[in-house]
Formats: structure tokens, sequence, C-alpha cells
């Protein structure tokens, strides 16, 4: 399966102008089976000003799958018809089925949970033969909520994530690799909004905790790569450290 992340420039509380972005990258990227945006990416981490209209975010992600023939996944601030808000991510297909994941773990530090509600449900999406895992941004950080079930192939992250914690963002990707012997795809944004400097570094890391593909420079860019379940399985079989796992109880 090809992979192709979207390493946008995001503009600050700007759909129309983000849309236009994504667009230019996506003609440039060629085909995929899947195209995955950063967390917000058609406004930023507005964590105070949530609730932004994204009817137009979302008929150009269902727009767009449709045209490409490809899954498109990517997180949107949804204001719920209670009031309530919640960072969504959104996984669409070409036949417009659309599977979501709120967001379990907000993050604190940036005020994100004074007004958006946690999602409490993990989500995992098959999609051609591969099952995704559907995470955001501050989750990664927390490896129970991730760990594997014997339920997916390969984590999808969607984030904003600063260059002032980068060296994290690098140890984190290739941790839940090695750990849930699955594929990390993380994709992240550059430029900057009111409060951070984003540097992208947005990877596809394999089992082993290696890159199989990564982009280091700083600009609104693609990043593709293929990965192979058959490999993926014959390794866990090989290797089998997850039969000795630890069981956990959740919530």
């Amino acid at each position: 399966m090809k992979i192709t992340l979207l390493q946008t420039d995001i503009s600050w509380s700007s759909p129309e102008e983000n849309i236009e972005k994504a667009e230019r990258l996506i003609e440039e990227a060629g085909t995929a089976d899947l195209f995955v945006l950063p967390e917000m990416w058609s406004t930023g981490f507005v964590t105070d000003a949530p609730g932004e209209d994204q009817q137009e975010a979302l008929a150009w992600m269902w727009n767009t799958a449709r045209k490409k023939d490809a899954a498109v996944c990517g997180s949107l601030a949804v204001k719920l018809d209670n009031g309530q808000s919640v960072n969504r991510q959104f996984f669409v297909e070409p036949s417009g089925e659309i599977s979501t994941y709120d967001k379990r773990h907000l993050f604190r530090y940036g005020g994100e949970d004074r007004y958006y509600r946690a999602g409490h449900k993990r989500k995992v999406v098959e999609w051609r033969g591969v099952r995704f895992l559907l995470v955001t941004c501050y989750d990664m950080r927390f490896p129970v909520w991730m760990r594997y079930r014997g339920d997916y192939d390969a984590i999808i992250c969607v984030a904003n994530w600063p260059e002032s914690r980068q060296h994290v963002w690098h140890t984190l990707l290739r941790a839940r690799a090695i750990e849930n012997q699955c594929y990390v795809i993380g994709c992240n944004r550059v430029g900057d909004d009111p409060n951070c400097h984003y540097v992208g570094h947005s990877a596809v890391i394999d089992s082993r905790g290696k890159a199989i593909a990564e982009d280091l420079t700083e600009r609104q860019t693609t990043v593709s790569a293929t990965i192979d379940i058959d490999e993926l399985n014959s390794f866990r079989e090989r290797f089998g450290v997850l039969a000795d796992r630890d069981r956990f109880v959740f919530e």
C-alpha cells in the first residue's frame, strides 16, 4: 500500500487557504492508496476558538477521496449539536464511508482541555487490507491507550507537534513502532501559528523503528512510502515478542 503524507504549512483559521494548499500537494504527489493530513489541518491548533464550520473541509476530503480513488485522513476542530467541541479525526473513503476518532488525550498544557471534550473510544479502520489505529498528536505520549491488542497493522498519528519538542516526536514515533511491532505513520505540520514554530519531520516508521520515508527540511511537501503487510506479519511471526506483552485492563 502506498501512503502519502501532506506536510502542510497551515494558515491560521483559514480553511479555504488550507484546502488550496492541500489540493496543490495532492496533485503534485500523484497516486496513492491513502493521503494523510496533519492535526486540525484546515485551521491550525485553535484551542481558544473551537467549533469552526468544517463542512467545506470535510466535503473537500470526500471529493478528493473519490477523485483520487484513495482514502483521505486528517483531523478537524468540530462543534457538536450540543455546543461541545471535539478534535475529530476523519478517515474518508472514496465510497463516502466516513470513520471518526475523537482525540482521547487533550493537551492540557496548551489549553485544549478547556474547550474540547475528550474521546473515550479507540478506532481501528480497515482499508484495502490494512488495519489502521487512529490517534492524534498528544495521544502518542500514552502507550497503554495505543497498545497492540491484535487489532491493527499501522498507527496513523496526525499532529501539530512543535519544534521545541521535536526530539520527543522522533523518539515516540519509533518507540510506538518497536513496542507494538507495527508501522507508524506520523504526519506533522510546518510553519508558524500564534504560539509555536513547527518543522514537520513527517515520517513512516517500520516495525523495527527505522524510517522508510522521512522529510527533515522544514518545508511544505509530501512524504510517500509503501508498506508491506505480508512482510510485517512475517516479522511478527518470526520474532514473536507480542506474545509476551503485558495484559492491561482498559477503560
